[in-house]
């Protein structure tokens, strides 16, 4: 195993600074001088490495501080992307083919061309936290920069490479604990950016995090780490969802340990030891994780993650800074490997909720219906993953005092309606960021029409003015209130509007059973919902 000096050396190594371009905007921050683009008044910056992943024989340790390096760095390229399995071609969310590499730390940064002590939003971006990257095109940050905040989005280590827990990697770390890698690696970039975001004109007491999907569950884990804290003051989270997670060394909720899963892949790849592992080549061990069904996750490890996430919210141990969080209407439409299988007939549906829900079936069937049970089998996991973790993030720190903001992304336009996507999970990506004409080649292409632009604008607004003082506004579109103020929430239709007490009875019913299921400390609340969910256990003390 290399040493930490050693590890400094490889650093080094790799980020020699190359030859800098003669043009373009110039920062000199701590971390070292970077050359980027103009692009109209936004200064941009791309491919800043702020940590190193250690690779190879040092692969699976916490990512290696950088120091300043010599010379100017010419930031105008985006770093490569970091090893991850292809997307199926066929896929809404496929990309075309893009450079990767285990060392992959970088982020970008967008900055107004005066700015002065701007609040700044990190993007974290989604993709299970086994895909993805922050070079897609759509999530370009000129248009939020251009409302005068600091954009950030980075890269963090994916799949097998950042986030397996393993008992040989425990026992050489001085926590005794594995797995989190590109979680540290987010943690890493917020301190970079702490560190050297004021000299790109961002307040580094002004930081939003923000992410969509698993970005936006990356956002809950940074709430709920220690390590993460005073790293930010404000969270956006996107369609993300708060699963029961595996704990490092002991089977919960139906899950085995998180180390327990990390011998299970090594044995099934036949390696026999920790340098055996390390031995395997970066691509190849990803493909083969992924093909083996090695499924990425925080892990419970007593440090970085100390307690399950519902736990930590309940107890008011997560960050204590306001929120704004919601999802999508047709979340299950581009994902429904998710959802169970229908069956044959309304009767066999109505049937086999009653075995599995007992005494709340009525109350599931009352809002999942067996007479459209397709499209209820839909909104079962949309709801159960996304519109209760949504709700509910908003809940617990509405009940702090915290300013908290909800809202419904269903909007629909033809493209998407005509294929069956009506608003699926990540289609406000591209309102959001105002990037509509650089979505990918099997996304459904949002026309270039006054309506869906004002959509669009209104919601850059809210986002960005959220991320200036925690307060959503949007110029020529209504006030948002705060979901304190009778469960107000946003509502993004074919135009925002407030609407009040959001899809009555949904949130009721999967905290209910949620909290028994916890109870019983067998029996995770993820996907294993509706049609797939196990017997619903009798009431609880406390549910």
């Amino acid at each position: 195993m290399k040493t930490f000096p050693a590890l400094i050396a490889v650093a080094l190594a790799g980020i020699a600074a190359p030859l800098a371009a003669q043009t373009g905007p110039v920062v000199d921050a701590p971390a070292g001088r970077v050359r980027g683009t103009s692009d109209a008044d936004v200064r941009v910056f791309r491919g800043i490495p702020y940590a190193a992943a250690p690779v190879g024989r040092g692969r699976w340790q916490p990512p290696v501080p950088l120091p300043r390096w010599q010379g100017e760095r010419a930031a105008t390229d985006f770093g490569p992307a970091c090893v991850q399995p292809p997307v199926p071609a066929a896929s809404v969310y496929a990309s075309p083919p893009m450079p990767m590499s285990e060392d992959c730390l970088s982020l970008n940064v967008w900055a107004p061309a005066n700015a002065r002590g701007a609040p700044v939003m990190v993007w974290i971006h989604g993709g299970a936290l086994l895909t993805g990257s922050s070079r897609e095109p759509m999530y370009d940050g000129r248009k939020l920069a251009e409302r005068g905040i600091v954009v950030v989005s980075i890269n963090y280590r994916l799949g097998v490479l950042g986030w397996l827990a393993h008992p040989w990697l425990s026992r050489e770390n001085r926590q005794r604990a594995s797995g989190n890698y590109g979680l540290l690696d987010q943690i890493a970039a917020l301190t970079w950016v702490r560190d050297n975001v004021a000299a790109f004109g961002g307040d580094p007491k002004a930081v939003t995090i923000a992410g969509e999907s698993a970005g936006g569950l990356s956002a809950l884990y940074l709430m709920t780490s220690p390590a993460a804290r005073g790293l930010f003051r404000q969270a956006i989270a996107q369609s993300s969802y708060m699963i029961s997670m595996p704990e490092l060394r002991r089977s919960v909720f139906g899950m085995p340990p998180g180390e327990g899963g990390g011998e299970l892949l090594s044995g099934a790849l036949q390696a026999p030891d920790l340098a055996s592992l390390r031995a395997v080549d970066a691509q190849a061990l990803t493909n083969q994780a992924a093909k083996l069904g090695f499924a990425p996750f925080g892990v419970v490890d007593g440090a970085v993650l100390p307690q399950q996430m519902v736990d930590a919210f309940d107890r008011g141990e997560q960050a204590r800074v306001p929120v704004l969080a919601g999802f999508n209407q047709g979340e299950i439409r581009s994902l429904r490997v998710l959802a169970p299988k229908p069956p044959a007939d309304a009767a066999t549906y109505e049937r086999e909720i009653g075995k599995r829900y007992g005494d709340l079936a009525p109350a599931f069937l009352r809002l999942y219906p067996a007479a459209d049970y397709p499209e209820s089998i839909l909104a079962t996991t949309r709801d159960a993953l996304y519109g209760w973790t949504a709700e509910r993030v908003v809940r617990k720190q509405a009940a702090l005092g915290l300013p908290s903001y909800l809202y419904l992304f269903d909007h629909g336009y033809p493209a998407a309606d005509e294929a069956g996507l009506h608003a699926f999970h990540a289609s406000e990506l591209a309102f959001v960021f105002g990037t509509a004409d650089r979505t990918q080649a099997n996304w459904p292409k949002v026309p270039d029409t006054a309506g869906e632009r004002a959509l669009s604008d209104a919601m850059i607004d809210y986002w960005t003015s959220f991320v200036k003082d925690g307060k959503p506004v949007a110029r020529a579109a209504p006030t948002w209130p705060a979901y304190a103020a009778d469960r107000g929430y946003m509502d993004f239709g074919a135009t925002p509007e407030v609407k009040r007490d959001l899809m009555p009875g949904m949130f009721a019913l999967n905290e209910q059973v949620m909290c028994r299921r916890r109870a019983t400390g067998r029996i995770g609340w993820n996907w294993n919902v509706g049609l797939a969910a196990p017997a619903l256990p009798p009431a609880a003390p406390g549910c």
